[in-house]
């Protein structure tokens, strides 16, 4: 685990993604001169600013446009020490997506393993949780789910990867009709609000994920055959209508500005 990356708060862990820390603080800096400090830790330390600087870098410039010395600067490393953790550019944001995503994944299934709630509230919970996440490190957001089309097979591979273990969050949904495919309803849906997170962060706004959230969690619960009542307060008298869908014609894959 990334040093001080998780730790527990309010009984539930807290979580700080690549890209959510200046790689430069001066807090964060190894004293120049004679060390105390145990090699293993002084490369962690390093590796950590690495992955803070990569982040940020390639979220304000794109992946293709970052450079190795760019994401130095902005961690506050040297090339050699780049050169002592990776092979280059795209070996550093594997890593890095690699160590944000475990990490993400890692405190969601510990807490969908120890909770209490029926798979209706735990969705609420889960999804609710995923996107404050996201919307408060939009550097980790950007790099991890915008900027990853442009690393090649390995990352996309990775995502794929990453996307299949959201399945574990289904264990619990209802039965579907025996001609339904399971797996196929449960990736869709993995994709569907993936592509919903996609179509906020591509254009700046991973800060107003949080608002997705009646959403998503309705869209989740549907194929279910789960109502959606408010997330908090009694049901309004009657039940709780939503208007009828769109024709999905008319409904772009993807939002502009002017569209969301």
């Amino acid at each position: 685990m990334a040093i001080s990356t998780m730790a527990a708060s309010g009984g539930k862990l807290a979580i700080q993604l690549p890209g959510g820390r200046d790689g430069r603080d001066p807090e964060r800096a190894i004293k120049r001169g004679p060390s105390r400090l145990p090699r293993e830790l002084i490369l962690a330390t390093q590796r950590d600013r690495l992955y803070d600087g990569l982040v940020r870098t390639v979220a304000e410039h794109g992946y293709a446009n970052a450079t190795v010395t760019e994401i130095c600067r902005a961690a506050g490393v040297t090339r050699p020490a780049f050169y002592e953790h990776f092979d280059g550019k795209e070996a550093a944001f594997l890593a890095a997506y690699t160590q944000g995503t475990d990490m993400l994944l890692g405190v969601l299934e510990k807490e969908y393993r120890e909770g209490s709630d029926d798979w209706y509230s735990a969705v609420w919970r889960h999804l609710e949780r995923l996107l404050e996440i996201l919307a408060g490190t939009p550097a980790f957001a950007e790099a991890a789910i915008v900027e990853i089309e442009m690393v090649g097979p390995e990352a996309r591979r990775k995502r794929a990867e990453l996307l299949h273990r959201f399945r574990g969050f289904f264990s619990g949904a209802p039965e579907l009709p025996k001609e339904v495919n399971r797996m196929t309803v449960i990736d869709t849906v993995i994709g569907g609000v993936y592509t919903a997170v996609y179509q906020r962060v591509v254009v700046g706004r991973a800060a107003e994920l949080p608002g997705l959230l009646p959403s998503l969690a309705y869209y989740v619960l549907t194929p279910f055959g789960l109502a959606l009542p408010p997330k908090t307060g009694p049901a309004p008298a009657g039940g709780v209508r939503y208007p009828r869908a769109a024709p999905a014609s008319s409904m772009p894959l993807f939002l502009t500005p002017d569209q969301a």
